[in-house]
């Protein structure tokens, strides 16, 4: 859906379009109505992390949301700044944007994945590597 101001929380900053809130045990997050990409603001991922039944705020199609990794210049939906490109340290594929100052935007899939820390994750942090991130 389109962003329109007067009807979305926030505009996803990888596919522009309209984001919605949706809770999850009391915790309220943004989800994007076309990429699926989820925002949280400062620390709800990981406090979301802990909450039995979490991931299924994560509707998305990891396939589809592995295709946004590769833009590199995000801004913050709340502030326009440029984030800074991030990854999990215990899971290296999962690569995530970072605003200091308001929270975080992970893609289709990736918080199933950064809920669910397996032995695969070893593996696919092999295949996937590091995310390369260059200082502005």
């Amino acid at each position: 859906m389109e962003y329109n101001p007067d009807v979305h929380n926030l505009q996803c900053p990888k596919c522009e379009h309209g984001m919605v809130e949706i809770t999850h045990d009391e915790i309220a997050i943004d989800r994007c109505t076309n990429c699926q990409g989820l925002w949280f603001d400062t620390d709800e991922a990981h406090q979301l992390k802990l909450r039995p039944g979490s991931e299924a705020v994560d509707t998305g199609d990891k396939s589809e949301g592995w295709k946004y990794d590769s833009r590199a210049n995000v801004n913050c939906p709340h502030c326009g700044n440029l984030m800074d490109l991030s990854y999990d340290p215990k899971q290296i594929h999962i690569w995530y944007e970072v605003c200091d100052d308001h929270g975080m935007f992970m893609d289709a899939g990736e918080f199933t994945d950064f809920k669910n820390e397996t032995l695969l994750d070893w593996f696919r942090g092999l295949i996937k590597g590091h995310r390369n991130i260059v200082a502005p």
